[in-house]
């Protein structure tokens, strides 16, 4: 039944009415001010895309945020004086421009002007994300640190933040689609925010994974009835669960996930069109910059992983003759988090310290060795704060290489498989 009413619901939002008020310009399109963009889902025989105001729109995207060295979790900058913010923005957005991003991934708390402002200056939609409980909630005046989302008392005022949350955005240009949760089901293993070994499904946790799919269906279904311009994903991490997920998210327009595989996704766009049937969106991705075998940095292989990862990602979208439901990603990240290990302790060192293993990053997996290195996966580096008052970034090899994949439309015309695995040989003939 939920499969059935998801094609309906498909169906329905592939129809909406669109009013387009594209202004075409040298870099590309650009929106008049004020325009809150209409973004659909389109299913057709050629596979799955997003439409934003009736364009293919291929979600070229970055996990973005603004860290200075020897700050930790709990530094905000929404938190600091507006010309500095505009500093932060004017100098960082040119970058992320420059590279082809046309998307970050942001999280409640930005102020809705800023979002305006990133898409009417640089041309950048945000997805906007609530962690939904991720990190602990406030529940009749306390705070749960790890939540219970079948707890009554929970699921209502979570439900009442989610409407507070879409009501203060809805209307905001540039926001291009919501985001719920942040590895949500990683959550129900993990005591704490840092990174740890991917579980295997458990009995207690399927119970429990039960109630939080349900009551992220609750969660979609309120925000369709607030907001018709915008489809809603989910960040689930990697496919676990997703079992439970189809019998339990009947309405999910996007399939949202954090995957780190290395060098391929493997069968994960086919998983999620024969259990879900919906787009896949890969909300984190990508490689560290650290050789944790050879103890040093090491751009060269995390340049390999992201180019693998792209190519997939464009040979999978639609009309390539492939599963085509893949709608972009959000490379995992714009600049190194020197907070990451440890989270409280040697703010100001760029720890080296490898906090879990994956055996899909063979370039420096050694066995019963851990080799992901949490502060080392910016696509650009950063210095320490100068006497300005701000970091400067220094783009790795990664940053070139995701500069020339996204110069590439895959929903061009003429733009098959061929011309993709074309695009992405010539990259690599121009990195060596």
């Amino acid at each position: 039944m939920g499969l059935i009413l998801r094609k309906l619901r498909k169906q329905a939002y592939s129809v909406l009415a669109t009013v387009s008020v594209i202004v075409a310009c040298m870099s590309g399109l650009t929106y008049a001010a004020d325009h809150v963009s209409s973004v659909t889902i389109v299913s057709d025989r050629s596979g799955q895309r997003l439409q934003v105001d009736g364009e293919n729109f291929m979600i070229n995207g970055m996990n973005w945020d603004y860290f200075p060295i020897g700050t930790t979790y709990s530094y905000s900058l929404w938190d600091q004086a507006d010309h500095i913010i505009k500093t932060v923005l004017d100098r960082e957005m040119v970058l992320l421009k420059d590279m082809g991003v046309n998307t970050i991934r942001m999280y409640a708390g930005i102020p809705p002007r800023w979002v305006k402002y990133i898409y009417e200056k640089f041309g950048i939609f945000t997805i906007l994300n609530h962690t939904f409980a991720r990190y602990g909630f406030k529940v009749n005046g306390v705070w749960i640190q790890n939540v219970d989302y079948s707890d009554p008392n929970l699921q209502k005022a979570l439900m009442a933040e989610v409407t507070a949350f879409v009501n203060e955005y809805k209307d905001v240009p540039g926001v291009l689609m919501w985001l719920l949760g942040n590895e949500n089901n990683y959550g129900l293993f993990w005591e704490g925010a840092e990174t740890e070994d991917i579980p295997d499904d458990g009995i207690v946790e399927s119970v429990r994974a039960r109630h939080m799919y349900s009551l992220f269906n609750d969660a979609i279904n309120t925000i369709h009835k607030l907001d018709s311009k915008h489809p809603v994903a989910i960040a689930n991490g990697d496919l676990l669960f997703v079992d439970i997920i189809a019998e339990e998210i009947e309405n999910l327009d996007v399939f949202g996930s954090n995957v780190y595989r290395g060098i391929s996704f493997g069968d994960f766009f086919q998983v999620v069109k024969d259990k879900l049937d919906v787009p896949v969106l890969f909300t984190e991705f990508g490689a560290d910059a650290f050789n944790a075998k050879e103890m040093r940095e090491d751009q060269e292989n995390q340049s390999k992983y992201l180019l693998a990862n792209w190519q997939e990602i464009y040979e999978q979208s639609s009309g390539k003759g492939r599963v085509g439901n893949a709608i972009g990603g959000m490379t995992f990240q714009f600049s190194d988090g020197w907070w990451k290990y440890g989270q409280s302790s040697n703010l100001d060192v760029h720890d080296i310290n490898a906090s879990w293993a994956n055996g899909g990053y063979t370039a420096d997996l050694t066995d019963g060795q851990n080799n992901m290195n949490e502060e080392w996966f910016g696509v650009c580096a950063k210095e320490p704060i100068d006497s300005t008052g701000y970091y400067t970034l220094h783009p790795r090899l990664a940053y070139k290489a995701l500069k020339r994949v996204h110069s590439l439309n895959p929903y061009a015309s003429n733009i098959d498989s061929v011309s993709v695995m074309t695009h992405f040989t010539k990259i690599r003939q121009l990195l060596k």
